[in-house]
């Protein structure tokens, strides 16, 4: 690949930025200052410091988030901070995609990831994908298997659907752990309310066999290995 390209894409600036700083011996290849920008190199291998910064590039990056409450998922806001303000520097400047967006008010487990096979996998309906949710509500919950009768609920785009039937994990006076397949806008709030319960706390505990890290604070990030990555693709 062309440094250039590759610089580029890493959000150190555009092309013609790139050759400037070349200019100004900013840019380094195995310790030797860069003088033509189309040169070929290996993000893989190759040593490359822009600034006195080393270049760090992983080959496929997929995070773990624990999404705190009052954080949105996209990757600019006027009005709230988002996801990726949680993340360091060296992670920002890799191509991630959110698998699958939580509001703002809900918190718990988010992958981001450069894989869009990944990320289809996870969010699309055909996958069959489950993401598991603890959630409480404002009253206790009398009526809990009412949430897997058929009912019409309404999505993002005013339309009206029939979610399908959720699976019911868990329940305590004002506790629910449910699992859900679709992940519509705000479907699991909305199916809550369509059985008469306002839910006051909702947080995404696990995603397929993936379940989040105990040991991650809100707010906090971790990259994922393999075989975790393997726990969201591996039926």
């Amino acid at each position: 690949m062309r440094l250039d390209k590759f610089l580029s894409q890493m959000n150190y600036g555009s092309r013609r930025d790139i050759k400037r700083m070349i200019k100004e011996k900013a840019i380094t290849l195995n310790d030797s200052f860069v003088t033509q920008a189309n040169v070929h190199i290996d993000p893989a291998k190759d040593d490359i410091t822009v600034s006195g910064e080393r270049v760090i590039f992983y080959d496929g990056l997929t995070l773990m988030i624990n999404k705190p409450k009052g954080y949105v998922c996209a990757n600019h806001d006027a009005l709230h901070p988002t996801v990726f303000d949680l993340l360091d520097d060296v992670y920002k400047r890799h191509d991630l995609k959110v698998a699958g967006r939580l509001d703002i008010d809900t918190e718990g487990l988010l992958i981001l990831s450069t894989d869009g096979g990944l990320i289809h996998q996870i969010i699309s309906p055909k996958q069959d994908v489950y993401k598991y949710y603890y959630l409480e509500t404002k009253e206790p919950i009398t009526n809990p298997e009412a949430i897997l009768e058929p009912r019409e609920l309404v999505d993002g785009k005013k339309e009206t659907y029939t979610p399908k039937a959720p699976k019911l994990l868990f329940h305590k006076d004002n506790c629910l752990e449910i699992a859900i397949s679709e992940g519509k806008f705000h479907q699991v709030k909305r199916m809550m309310e369509a059985i008469g319960h306002h839910v006051t706390t909702l947080k995404r505990i696990k995603i397929h066999r993936l379940p989040l890290d105990d040991s991650l604070a809100p707010g906090k990030v971790k990259r994922l290995h393999q075989d975790e990555i393997d726990l969201l693709k591996n039926p």
